[in-house]
């Protein structure tokens, strides 16, 4: 076990569709991220938390009204268990933990141990066995005490299972930010120390890479410190060190991850700029995103792949050679997954959506700043859109967080649009939105469309996805989309073809309208070859780029063995 040299720590890790371990970008990014490690023989770890009731099971009804059920599934047919045990302590009791594991298995059979971190065992107490039920479920004290589980206990965990190599720690997100003070305290018995030093501080920051994700303030996790008092055994630690663990009186993970770590990153260039600015003083660089092509890539096209273009699943930047791919079997191969798409729609709504009519997907979590009902806008305008530039139909999918009223509200409005456009204008919303769910939309679509207020979209991988299969997008300039978009080329820009932060909700509708009848659809329908030439280009310039394999090695270069 001492080949393994990285520990990556997420607090969701979406491994397969039937594991509910994720709930949305971050997990699947971390599995996208183990991914390309195993296929590159990077010697990594990883660690999260067993979800034994998931994130939820969305359901909708008529009305669009969001209901959330746990999800149950067979741990012990998906993960091999574990006679190895450690222990944290919360509130002053014991809390036993039992790692899970699953294997992730690269090309050439190189493997990335994956272990879940599960409470559920007879030797807790009661109130204890469920704290790792739920993703981001419970009050801030279920929280907190689930970071405990992660960080601190994640590392008992990798010393207990033998892993006594690790040189480095990637925290993806703020959530695993505890552990930074377990690494503390072992820099400090290495030196024969009691207490920490400022050379204890040094020693960690070199041990440690922090991920930021969202330039959303409230998506940073923090603790009034007399929660984490009654609840964290490192309170005398916090308390000794407030003046660098500590942000206006609490305990922020964020700043506790950028204080005690020597690489710090956003995940596209605009989003490490935006966190330079949020968090002046610090050293913030970017590797921006990628999602992982071998996993992300439609059956269709991946035979299209294996023929034209044999290495592409070692080496994602071989993507770069779909230029040569003959025109017409791009076409086909995109057909046969917007035919899968939408056979998915008509079993799920009853929808009878028509593979020869221009589809719009638009599919991520609900939430206010995504604005996903920003396509609706002028509804008028929409319907003359459908009548002279020519009919298209739209796609929609996402949940909110079940707090999340704006986000409740806007699968509403979603919802009541479907009924005001119909007939002229078919609008399909898919509940429960998933990783299989994810894989058939953005493949089987005509144009990927993101509407995101800037500057609120760090990266986006959902692009990315739909980049792969051959599928445009029209996106605000925000996230990657900054980095991918090449007007005409790759794809459409909505409202300044500059990186600039204009926050005007009606002149990005407008851009979006006249994008839609003046230049998409019309090349769609009168210029196929045009549009072929668009859709290639997606995948040669934007595939071979934005993908993990990339990620992967610029961490390797510039955060791993720096």
């Amino acid at each position: 076990m001492g080949l393994h040299k990285v520990a990556y720590f997420s607090m969701e890790i979406a491994i397969q569709n039937v594991m509910p371990t994720y709930s949305g970008g971050l997990g699947v990014l971390a599995g996208d991220t183990i991914r390309a490690a195993a296929d590159l023989r990077v010697p990594m770890v990883a660690v999260t938390l067993l979800h034994r009731k998931g994130y939820f099971r969305q359901r909708l009804d008529q009305k669009g009204t969001q209901k959330e059920e746990p999800v149950e599934w067979p741990v012990e047919e998906y993960l091999e268990g574990s006679t190895i045990r450690a222990a944290v302590t919360i509130e002053g009791r014991t809390v036993h933990i039992r790692p899970w594991r699953y294997d992730v298995v690269g090309e050439g059979g190189f493997r990335v141990p994956v272990f879940f971190l599960d409470t559920f065992l007879p030797e807790n107490d009661e109130r204890d066995r469920n704290l790792t039920d739920f993703l981001y479920g419970g009050d801030e004290r279920y929280r907190l005490c689930q970071e405990i589980i992660l960080g601190p206990g994640g590392f008992r965990v990798l010393k207990n299972l033998g892993y006594s190599a690790i040189e480095l720690f990637h925290l993806n997100e703020g959530h695993s930010s505890l552990l930074t003070l377990e690494v503390l305290r072992e820099e400090a018995a290495r030196a024969g120390r009691g207490t920490l030093s400022n050379e204890d501080i040094a020693a960690v920051r070199r041990r440690c890479v922090f991920t930021t994700h969202t330039p959303v303030p409230a998506g940073h996790d923090q603790f009034s410190l007399d929660l984490v008092s009654e609840v964290c055994e490192y309170y005398p630690d916090i308390a000794n060190l407030k003046d660098i663990l500590c942000y206006q009186g609490r305990l922020n993970m964020t700043y506790l991850a950028l204080n005690l770590s020597g690489f710090v990153n956003g995940v596209a260039k605009k989003h490490g700029e935006v966190s330079s600015l949020m968090y002046a003083g610090y050293i913030i660089d970017s590797i921006t995103n990628g999602v992982h092509a071998a996993t992300w890539t439609s059956a269709p096209f991946r035979r299209l792949n294996d023929l034209y273009i044999p290495s592409w699943r070692e080496s994602a930047l071989s993507l770069r050679y779909a230029l040569s791919i003959p025109g017409g079997e791009v076409w086909e191969a995109h057909i046969e997954a917007k035919h899968d798409l939408l056979e998915v729609v008509r079993q799920k709504t009853g929808l009878p959506l028509d593979d020869s009519v221009f589809t719009i997907g638009f599919a991520r979590r609900a939430t206010a700043y995504k604005r996903a009902d920003m396509l609706f806008d002028n509804k008028e305008r929409l319907r003359a859109i459908a009548s002279n530039a020519g009919p298209f139909q739209l796609i929609f999918a996402g949940k909110a967080h079940p707090k999340d009223e704006g986000g409740k509200k806007l699968i509403r409005r979603v919802f009541e649009a479907q009924k005001e456009l119909s007939p002229h204008i078919h609008v399909a919303y898919l509940e429960d939105y998933d990783m299989e769910l994810g894989r058939i939309i953005t493949s089987g679509v005509d144009l990927w469309l993101n509407t995101p207020e800037p500057p609120k979209e760090a990266s986006g991988t959902s692009g990315m996805k739909a980049a792969i299969n051959g599928v445009p997008s029209l996106s605000i300039l925000d996230g990657w989309w900054i980095e991918g978009c090449l007007e005409g080329i790759t794809g459409w820009s909505i409202g300044s073809n500059g990186p600039g932060i204009d926050i005007d909700r009606s002149k990005d509708a407008l851009s979006l309208y006249n994008k839609l009848e003046d230049t998409i659809i019309p090349l769609f329908y009168r210029n196929r070859e045009g549009y072929i030439k668009v859709m290639k280009n997606a995948i040669a310039l934007n595939g071979s780029f934005f993908n993990t394999h990339r990620m992967i090695q610029e961490y390797v270069l510039k955060a791993y063995f720096r």
